[in-house]
């Protein structure tokens, strides 16, 4: 704690800058090409499977993009969306939600203007919800990974 000094009838609290309290980090507004752009390089580097990006601008208002990509279990989608989660936060995107951590089946991240879904592969099949925005469901990758 600094010295306090009175001057007159005022008593104020000196401080140098170098210990002066820094201000928040203002969080960084990423357009959301550039929020597709980071979630995928996310994915590609935590070895997504079937990687499908939908153009969802114009079709609907709740997200501009959905990404949706497979994993090979359940340890492998729960720790792309803790990363995914983690890299959002680190670039100041705010207020992401997951759903789904507590099975990891199917986990979705909201991202806000990209909504993300992490499937098992029999799981996306099941639901294959890129059939609801016009696409099909893509074919398995041929290069197969082994599980953990």
């Amino acid at each position: 704690m600094k010295p306090l000094q009175e001057v007159g009838a005022i008593t104020t609290h000196t401080e140098t800058a170098a210990t002066a309290p820094r201000p928040a980090a203002v969080p960084q507004i990423l357009e959301p090409q550039d929020l597709k752009a980071l979630i995928q390089a996310s994915l590609d580097a935590d070895q997504a499977d079937d990687v499908t990006v939908i153009d969802l601008a114009g079709k609907t208002t709740f997200a501009d993009y959905m990404i949706v990509a497979s994993g090979r279990n359940t340890r492998h989608i729960a720790a792309m969306a803790m990363k995914l989660a983690e890299k959002l936060k680190q670039a100041g995107v705010r207020g992401v939600e997951m759903e789904g951590m507590t099975q990891c089946d199917w986990v979705l991240v909201d991202a806000g203007d990209v909504i993300v879904h992490l499937f098992k592969p029999e799981v996306r099949t099941f639901y294959n919800i890129e059939k609801m925005w016009g696409l099909d469901l893509p074919t398995p990758s041929g290069t197969a990974r082994l599980s953990a």
